[in-house]
């Protein structure tokens, strides 16, 4: 619903078509899934036509799967995954830290960092993560926290531009958006905002700039 409802609530890309991979199932202590089942969805989604990938979603770092991340890359594919929500200590998760893959961090509505957000080199940018209210099973609603919610929020915002500008590779969709993202934290690129907060307005004007207005 981050991305693309357009009822009650409104994503940030109301138009775009979701293609939901099932490739987790519940479990008492959370969604689990394989290797197989991720490499599974990753190539039915490189055969869809689809143009962004959301994976909020995070583990370790496996060679078969980053095999078919470098595939879906090379495809035009916009590959987004949340940073990590395992503390500013934690190693690296996965596949956020990929370099083929946009890694989100997570802010609340004061711009602060998400506290047990992961840092590191990895982090591309960050998105509004902190107390969403987004739709939830069985036609409710609720808060969520987290970069994965952060996560979809800057998959909306790919959707955005490649809506506004079909021909724009996944080089040229993350140049646009750490380009134009507000900083936070140390001054330029940081290991806990990257290069700061997505801007949606600016991204956009990148690909429909202002007109001068004129006189006659």
């Amino acid at each position: 619903s981050a991305i693309a409802a357009h009822g009650r609530l409104l994503g940030v890309a109301p138009a775009a078509h979701i293609l939901s991979v099932r490739a987790f199932d519940a479990a008492s202590f959370g969604a689990v899934s394989t290797t197989t089942r991720i490499v599974d969805g990753l190539q039915w989604v490189n055969n869809s036509g689809a143009r962004v990938v959301n994976m909020s979603f995070t583990g370790p770092d496996d060679p078969k799967m980053h095999e078919m991340i470098v595939a879906s890359r090379r495809k035009g594919l916009v590959l987004v995954a949340a940073a990590g929500n395992d503390g500013p200590n934690a190693a690296p998760d996965f596949p956020g830290a990929y370099p083929e893959v946009i890694a989100v961090t997570a802010t609340d509505v004061d711009d602060k960092l998400l506290t047990v957000a992961n840092r590191g080199r990895y982090v591309s940018v960050a998105a509004p993560g902190v107390d969403i209210f987004v739709a939830a099973p069985n036609a409710k609603y609720g808060f969520t926290t987290g970069t994965s919610v952060a996560t979809a929020h800057v998959s909306g915002l790919a959707a955005l531009l490649i809506d506004r500008n079909p021909s724009l590779t996944p080089d040229q969709v993350q140049a646009i958006l750490t380009r134009t993202a507000k900083d936070l934290g140390a001054p330029g690129r940081d290991d806990e905002y990257g290069a700061g907060l997505v801007d949606a307005y600016e991204a956009l004007l990148t690909q429909a700039p202002a007109t001068a207005d004129r006189t006659h």
